[in-house]
């Protein structure tokens, strides 16, 4: 295989670590660029797209808004990875406990079986200080002393080379539909761009990056553009597939309403994501939404929730603000916010982060039972172990 395109001053990387199936640190051998993992591959017809999730998690609210609602798109998609921007490891941990809050089962194996995926971690990205949306419910306990989220992340070896993570995620797809959904700094996703076997895999397989970055057609810096400039613009000037940005003015626009929050929530006397809502800010507050925007557009593209702006190209200035050029031959557009579809647009964002989790069936894994006697029981017919 020939090597893929490089952004320019950008050398080739090798993994860091071995990776095994799913893109861990210091398992079996790395799985080769040109054939999917063994577990985990689609099975055509049964799901909708796979969705690759990159976030700031831990430094903006509406990145954990945005995983809910990934976990909770049913036929409409699947998250199939998760990544961390920074190098934090709560924020890792803080990932993990979504995923097993919302596989039905908080004992579940993140390394194995893949019902709870890995979280991807760079081991030299930026380490920020607390992080109060993800450490508050990462330190609550319940009545007996236990957490009271479960969490399999306690060092950087329970995490996955990143990297490695979304390209063998993506592998389980079909060609051109696979979905990126990036919600902080480009620095992940041009890493695994420039990982060696990458770039084919990211050509090959995804069709769409949506990128809850910036503001359009021109505005104020995005945090999360300046937070690494040289790679948003590598990523707006390499990246193989059509972008479409979701800007800050969008999720000004289309805020989280903190009313969900009190309310939509009751079913859980515990949820990771409300406490983390709770913790980021003083309540009442509706959140921004422009994460949770682009997670309802890559899911649902034909809906009509935004208005869609014409061809161009997408530019980052020195000072990390960016700035849309039309142009036909351009690949990248923004969404526009339609003042017609605000109620329908919240509507749906509410119902998706809130609703009850739905654990896949027959994927080997059930709920707690609420009798500790009924574990013990000997199973029935047809159960899986």
């Amino acid at each position: 295989m020939q090597d893929e395109p490089k952004p320019q001053g950008v050398a080739a990387e090798s993994p860091a670590a071995p990776a095994g199936p799913a893109g861990g640190r210091g398992r079996a051998g790395d799985v080769p660029a040109n054939r999917a993992p063994a577990q985990g591959g689609r099975r055509g017809g049964e799901q909708g797209p796979g969705i690759v999730f990159d976030s700031d998690m831990g430094r903006n609210i509406d990145a954990a808004l945005a995983l809910a609602m990934l976990y909770n798109l049913g036929a409409k998609g699947k998250v199939i990875a998760v990544g961390v921007s920074s190098a934090s490891l709560p924020a890792a941990a803080f990932c993990d406990v979504m995923g097993r809050f919302y596989s039905g089962d908080p004992l579940a194996s993140s390394t194995g079986a893949r019902e709870v995926l890995p979280v991807g971690l760079p081991e030299d990205g930026a380490r920020p200080g607390d992080l109060p949306m993800v450490s508050v419910p990462l330190a609550l306990k319940k009545a007996d002393g236990s957490p009271a989220f479960a969490t399999g992340v306690k060092d950087i070896t329970d995490t996955a080379d990143v990297r490695v993570l979304f390209r063998n995620a993506l592998l389980t797809q079909k060609d051109g539909e696979g979905i990126v959904v990036l919600a902080g700094p480009a620095t992940n996703l041009v890493r695994a761009f420039t990982l060696n076997g990458a770039g084919d895999v990211i050509a090959a397989k995804v069709g769409l990056l949506v990128m809850a970055a910036g503001a359009y057609p021109q505005g104020p810096a995005d945090p999360r553009i300046k937070a690494d400039i040289p790679a948003a613009r590598r990523l707006l000037a390499h990246w193989p597939s059509p972008i479409v940005a979701a800007g800050t003015e969008l999720g000004n626009a289309m805020p989280y309403p903190a009313g969900s929050i009190e309310s939509d929530f009751s079913w859980s006397p515990a949820h990771p994501l409300v406490e983390a809502y709770r913790a980021f800010r003083p309540m009442p507050y509706d959140a921004p939404g422009q994460a949770t925007a682009a997670v309802l557009y890559a899911a649902n593209q034909k809906e009509g929730y935004f208005r869609l702006s014409e061809p161009g190209t997408i530019e980052v200035l020195d000072d990390g603000r960016t700035r849309f050029s039309p142009s036909a031959a351009g690949k990248h557009r923004y969404l526009i916010a339609d003042p017609s579809q605000r109620d329908r647009v919240v509507k749906a964002l509410t119902e998706l982060a809130s609703a009850k989790p739905t654990p896949p069936a027959g994927r080997g894994f059930r709920n707690q039972p609420a009798n500790p006697a009924a574990a013990a029981a000997p199973p029935k017919p047809g159960d899986r172990n």
